[in-house]
């Protein structure tokens, strides 16, 4: 049994993981300090024996003793990293710092949920692990975007520089149960507008693509990718390289839920990518990781837990 630690444990990301490495057989530590995480993610965690919560805000050192951490405590959606950007940006540079030196004090391994947000509005399509991105460091968006290019940064200078045994993945949009009604993201928008018989709220012409990946499917890349040989330390891409209009979503998600809404138009806010769709061979080759849920069935599954918690 590995005692494994898990930041931003009660998010939707990390809520999902804490459940998958339980059943794995370990003990899990999950770290949050509920800024959007919820303990109703982690409920029916607290039954196992071998869950801790921990409320602990992860700008501030932690002594735990751990075998693995996995470093997920950030704020995801736009609407939540950008209403306290410095905060945001703390957690992602001075959070990395303190898990990176707990995981030299434990000889614990690391691994660091980046995100294809790195890439910024992509000058290259579809985005392997070696385009460097084309970010905007004084945008709206970059207390997020720079903050995880950082966090990337000071995992392989530590590596370098103290041999931690470190694992990066960079995370494509990714939906299923848990994700927060209220985090803004389109996935959850859509659904919720749908349900309420509200109109969908188009930013841009709809045009613009993203891949969107069933959390199943994520959660298995990302253990998979803790627990492959030392020499992988990534970035690996993890995401669903099969690529829609936010059009095509919206129109599917009015399909699968019978709404009446319709769709109306605002604009794209700053800096909002384009086109975004992961090469994920790395995944492939090395893991013999690729995601196996189809968007139509991942989403009737999402709608399902929508339906119960609006």
């Amino acid at each position: 049994m590995n005692r494994v630690l898990v930041t931003g444990g009660a998010g939707f990301l990390g809520s999902h993981l804490c459940e998958r490495l339980l059943n794995d057989g370990n003990e899990v530590l999950c770290v949050d300090n509920l800024y959007t995480g919820s303990k109703k993610n982690i409920e029916d965690l607290f039954k196992n024996p071998y869950f801790k919560f921990i409320n602990h805000d992860i700008t501030e050192p932690l002594n735990v003793e751990t075998d693995q951490i996995y470093n997920f405590a950030c704020p995801a959606s736009p609407p939540h990293y950008q209403s306290d950007a410095i905060k945001t940006a703390k957690t992602n540079v001075i959070g990395a710092i303190n898990m990176l030196e707990l995981a030299i004090k434990t000889n614990s391994r690391i691994l660091q949920a980046s995100t294809s947000e790195v890439y910024g509005d992509p000058q290259i399509h579809p985005q392997p692990e070696s385009y460097r991105g084309y970010v905007n460091p004084i945008g709206i968006r970059a207390c997020y975007d720079e903050g995880k290019r950082m966090a990337e940064t000071l995992f392989f200078d530590y590596k370098r520089q103290h041999n931690v045994n470190i694992k990066v993945i960079r995370i494509f949009n990714t939906y299923g149960p848990k994700m927060d009604i209220y985090d803004g993201r389109v996935v959850s928008n859509f659904i919720v507008q749908a349900l309420k018989g509200e109109d969908l709220t188009i930013y841009g012409n709809g045009e613009q693509t993203r891949s969107f990946c069933y959390v199943d499917d994520l959660i298995e890349g990302i253990v998979q990718m803790m627990n492959s040989k030392e020499r992988l330390t990534g970035p690996v891409n993890l995401g669903n390289p099969l690529e829609f209009t936010i059009k095509q979503l919206a129109d599917l998600i009015l399909d699968l839920t019978g709404s009446q809404s319709k769709l109306v138009y605002k604009p794209i806010p700053d800096d909002d990518p384009i086109k975004r769709k992961p090469v994920i061979e790395i995944a492939q080759d090395e893991l013999g990781w690729k995601p196996l849920v189809k968007l139509e069935e991942g989403l009737k599954k999402t709608i399902d837990y929508f339906k119960k918690v609006i």
